[in-house]
């Protein structure tokens, strides 16, 4: 039964394979791909080894479709430090002849990954969603392939303002990516004409929210924004029902959630979030061939992030074969060139600055009398199309080198 579901997917891969320049599967390539992830800590969950399992199902299939290329990959913890993350990467890229670096959870550690590709002109494609890392401080050479804090956030208060939400207050972790979230987010609220009032920040890997819910309580604000996620996000949905908040009608609102986030809270606890995402493993026939290979092997469905580990590598792979080369400088240009197309995204574009423009999705939560089988937790709200689910602007992104052009 999950051979005949791995057709579609198949069907896929060989509709990609002819689609592939010809003439560069003469040329032997050996490439060498490194997960750097949390595969310990308070986002192990939703990256980690199953961001590790998805690169080895992208190798898996690149092998079959590109026989020309040699694919090794290599893992390592970067335990939620830039310094670890920076030293690993500067042993990958400088001894160990690692070409791309991947998933990097964390926007500290994605920034100072992608700063060191850039200096030795190798390919980092980043899971973390601070939108200064294809902002301020882009690379030529890095990539945001799944997240991005702006469309997160833009996708997130759809409608929530129109609907009474019109005063918030921010729960927040206390790094780059929270701040980028609560930034983006804060910036459509007002754009909406709610207003926000207040936040606070919280330490990374918390287990203890009250004093922070008891400020949001105390606010009187409508809605109360989640600018974390993980175990943070988790604990902090949990500890806001035992308080007693939604009881007592604020809403929280989650720019970014993971099935496996709802997975562990229970559709009883998350039942009624609604967030954006271009990947649900339900959502057609492609994401449920691929997501049940992953199931084999995790034995749960993938987050949103670990199928982007598995899309960006294997458009990196086609863009190898398409350029003849792993040079990082003329990959990247085929990686712009060719379109995005496989289960997640259709004519997608890798952009200048290192975003990807595609089409996201509106989700809401089930309840649990909706839902029918495992896994089976999410329903549409609303499509976004690439244009509404846009991230920022390139021209408005701050990137340097592309600002300057």
């Amino acid at each position: 039964m999950i051979r005949a579901s791995w057709r579609p997917l198949i069907a896929a891969l060989f509709a990609f394979a002819v689609a592939a320049p010809a003439h560069a599967q003469n040329a032997p390539i050996s490439v060498k791909i490194g997960i750097l992830s949390d595969m310990s800590g308070p986002y192990a969950d939703a990256y980690g080894p199953g961001s590790l399992t998805a690169a080895q199902l992208a190798v898996e299939d690149a092998k079959a479709l590109f026989p020309n290329m040699a694919i090794e990959v290599v893992s390592a913890d970067h335990l939620n430090k830039p310094d670890v993350a920076a030293g690993i990467a500067r042993r990958w890229l400088d001894a160990d002849g690692v070409d791309v670096i991947a998933d990097m959870v964390n926007s500290a550690v994605g920034l100072a990954v992608q700063d060191i590709a850039r200096e030795r002109q190798k390919i980092s494609i980043v899971a973390a969603g601070s939108s200064v890392l294809t902002g301020k401080s882009c690379s030529p050479t890095g990539m945001t392939w799944t997240m991005d804090t702006y469309t997160y956030a833009k996708a997130a208060t759809t409608g929530t303002v129109r609907a009474g939400g019109d005063t918030w207050f921010f729960i927040t972790a206390d790094y780059a990516g929270g701040h980028a979230l609560q930034a983006d987010t804060s910036a459509f609220v007002r754009a909406a004409g709610g207003t926000v009032i207040g936040s606070v920040r919280h330490p990374v890997n918390t287990h203890d929210f009250a004093s922070f819910l008891l400020a949001a309580q105390a606010s009187h604000a409508k809605v109360i924004g989640l600018a974390n996620v993980g175990n943070d996000m988790i604990n902090t949905i949990k500890q806001a029902n035992e308080f007693g908040i939604t009881a007592g009608g604020q809403v929280i609102a989650v720019p970014i959630i993971y099935i496996t986030d709802i997975h562990a809270l229970g559709l009883k606890t998350a039942k009624g979030v609604r967030f954006g995402s271009p990947f649900y493993w339900d959502a057609n026939d492609g994401t449920r061939a691929f997501s049940r290979r992953f199931f084999d092997k995790m034995k749960k469905m993938p987050t949103d992030s670990q199928a982007g580990v598995y899309t960006s590598l294997m458009h990196y792979f086609k863009a190898v074969n398409g350029a003849g080369t792993k040079d990082a400088e003329k990959v990247i240009g085929k990686m712009r060139e060719i379109p995005i197309n496989d289960f997640m995204t259709q004519n997608g574009k890798l952009r200048e600055n290192g975003s990807v423009l595609r089409e996201r999705t509106v989700y809401e939560v089930k309840t649990p009398g909706e839902s029918k089988y495992d896994w089976d937790y999410l329903k549409v709200v609303q499509a976004l199309s690439a244009e509404d689910a846009a991230p920022r602007p390139v021209a408005e992104s701050e990137c340097p080198f592309v600002t300057a052009k």
